[in-house]
């Protein structure tokens, strides 16, 4: 009789179930398109603003980056895009205004680079 019992209970929930299982909203793995050339705007190493001379980081389409010959795949996770590669895994943080800033702790200390992309406005063929 506990066995039917425990059934009969089950079979109670399984609506409740169904129904929380229809109102949860379905994601994508990666529903923000990060792709395109970011240009290294800004760096920060301990704290002190220097000139930004690094090579561009590259988000290409097909979920790859290039960033000064380290190449890899990327994948966007909320608010960061994941690099990784074979050895090696880091995250940048998305930002408003096509930024993206990626942390780091470099053989100068703590490092931040702000990549920016640059977007062309309608009607312009110049990018600003």
């Amino acid at each position: 009789m506990g066995r039917v019992r425990v059934a009969l209970s089950s079979l109670r929930l399984l609506p409740l179930a169904a129904l929380l299982l229809l109102l949860t909203p379905a994601t994508g793995a990666q529903t923000t398109d990060v792709s395109g050339r970011y240009q290294c705007t800004e760096a920060k190493v301990k704290g002190k603003v220097i000139a930004c001379k690094a090579a561009p980081l590259i988000l290409k389409t097909d979920g790859h980056f290039e960033l000064r010959g380290w190449e890899g795949s990327y994948l966007v996770n909320g608010q960061w895009v994941e690099l990784s590669d074979s050895l090696v895994k880091t995250r940048a943080k998305i930002e408003p205004g096509h930024k993206i800033v990626l942390r780091y702790f470099g053989k100068h200390g703590f490092v931040e680079m702000t990549y920016e992309r640059r977007v062309a406005e309608l009607g312009k063929t110049a990018l600003s």
